[in-house]
């Protein structure tokens, strides 16, 4: 078994995906049609998106969406070794600083911010830089 994809449920696919090709330099490999679902190319791993009505087709019974101030429970990681960068970058595409670059105990850089659609995105180095 390998981890394929993660989906994350907004209210509007395209903004998300823009977004992300702005604020992280992402590029989108397809959007369908409908505008229900996209995808960015991040490498062996698919970062999707999927509208809300989507998301009540495939989970009936419902799910937590986003809400507030705070950002969703989960986080997307991004690999960068230029954090500090990454971050200016993501604040001037309209993200929300939640925690500025910081070395860890361990030695990699982290940061954090809040994409517009409530997704919790970690910026952070590789480990051993």
């Amino acid at each position: 078994m390998k981890f394929g994809y993660t989906i994350i449920y907004t209210e509007d696919v395209l903004k998300s995906l823009e977004f992300f090709e702005h604020a992280f330099g992402l590029n989108r490999h397809f959007i369908h049609e409908s505008g229900d679902y996209g995808e960015l190319k991040t490498g062996d791993t698919v970062l999707a998106y999927a509208s809300h009505t989507l998301g009540h087709i495939n989970l009936p019974n419902g799910y937590v969406k986003v809400s507030g101030d705070k950002p969703l429970g989960m986080e997307i990681g991004l690999v960068t070794p230029e954090v500090a960068e990454a971050y200016q970058r993501a604040l001037n595409a309209g993200a929300v600083p939640l925690h500025p670059p910081v070395i860890k105990p361990w030695g990699q850089t982290v940061a954090y911010v809040r994409c517009p659609d409530g997704t919790l995105v970690e910026l952070c180095s590789p480990m051993g830089l």
